[in-house]
């Protein structure tokens, strides 16, 4: 039976939830994966400087037996014997300690990367409530999947464990013939294929959780589509209100555009369809720049304005429609439009100059 929670999420995971699971620690992660790995790359440290291992504590068990019976027995002469027995140990251990440690944090790396979640860490008693403990038990469909995975993994463990300790079984007569160097050797070597085989089927195990823990980790990101809709607008702003925010927006460009069409220097026009107002200041503005383009209603607009503060108007086509096009308000004009839009702006001051000279005659 389907669980009901995960009927209507059918949706992935988006970016911003799993950053929010990231931070909570919530992540897919594999227990068995770490264990198997670390007992297996355990099982090759010891297999490879076991015997170096051995040697260094019986030299350390040697000594202590040799001095034992010249040492004067004080509380300074044990408390230094101590010492240094510890760091002799510490020593030979090092290497194997710190190889299972960096085994472990490298494939919890592999798996999830680095993590740092101060709110996983913060104490919860909820986890430590026998009721909550119970009912997740009892109810909980993960609990019953742990389970399983448990019984499964003792069972298989178990009967390889079984499997190997039959052969060792089989050919353990052979040591009445043995000495003591036989004798540990073999012990060595029965243990060492024990564990490998048993660790190799745990890994079999904690490769399978890994992937299932994969794949139920993405089953409880899933998102309805309610829940995506509700994140995007969080996320990218409620649809109405942004469409609002830009008509307010485009009302505001509107005006202040109307408010610049008297500053212009001429007004190049279609005749009807398309009006664009140019203003160029020489020694401030490298080009003429446009101030206001508009089509059909709007282009009517700038050219009452642009005829109601005396801006001349002008009509060129092919001008008007590459203006239009190509250059957007504020920006400078183009460099190959440099020779057309020079010859209109001469001819605009050459009529300016001859009213303003017609106006001084009379």
């Amino acid at each position: 039976m389907v669980d009901e929670s995960y009927q209507e999420k059918t949706e992935p995971a988006s970016e911003k939830k799993r950053e929010e699971a990231r931070r909570k620690g919530k992540i897919p992660r594999s227990v068995e994966l770490n264990s198997a790995v670390v007992l297996l790359c355990g099982l090759l440290i010891i297999s490879f400087g076991g015997t170096a291992l051995v040697g260094g504590l019986a030299e350390v068990v040697r000594g202590s037996l040799l001095r034992a019976g010249t040492t004067t027995l004080s509380q300074s002469n044990l408390h230094g014997m101590a010492t240094q027995g510890m760091f002799t140990v510490g020593a030979l251990l090092a290497p194997l300690i710190i190889g299972i440690m960096g085994v472990g944090l490298a494939v919890a790396y592999v798996q999830v990367g680095f993590v740092y979640s101060p709110e996983a860490m913060r104490p919860n008693f909820e986890k430590i409530n026998p009721l909550s403990g119970i009912r997740k038990i009892l109810v909980s469909r993960r609990s019953l999947i742990e389970l399983v995975k448990s019984l499964a993994k003792v069972g298989l463990v178990g009967l390889v464990a079984w499997w190997s300790i039959q052969d060792v079984i089989i050919g353990s007569p052979a040591l009445m013939q043995s000495d003591i160097t036989g004798l540990l050797g073999f012990i060595g070597q029965s243990a060492f294929t024990v564990g490998l085989r048993t660790g190799l089927a745990f890994l079999v195990l904690a490769l399978l959780d890994f992937f299932y823990q994969r794949f139920e980790y993405e089953r409880e990101m899933r998102m309805s589509k309610e829940e995506v809709k509700e994140e995007l607008k969080a996320t990218e702003g409620d649809p109405m209100v942004k469409s609002r925010v830009r008509g307010i927006q485009r009302r505001i460009a509107y005006r202040r555009m109307m408010a610049d069409v008297p500053t212009a220097d001429v007004v190049v026009t279609n005749p009807t369809h398309l009006a664009v107002a140019l203003r160029y200041t020489a020694g401030t503005m490298h080009a003429p720049s446009v101030v206001a383009k508009g089509a059909d209603l709007l282009a009517v607009k700038i050219k009452e304005i642009a005829l109601a503060h005396e801006v001349p108007v002008v009509e060129d086509r092919p001008l008007a429609q590459t203006l239009y096009r190509s250059v957007d308000i504020g920006e400078e004009i183009p460099e190959k439009l440099f020779q057309a839009v020079a010859q209109l702006l001469a001819y605009v001051y050459r009529l300016k100059n001859q009213q303003q000279s017609s106006y001084a005659m009379n």
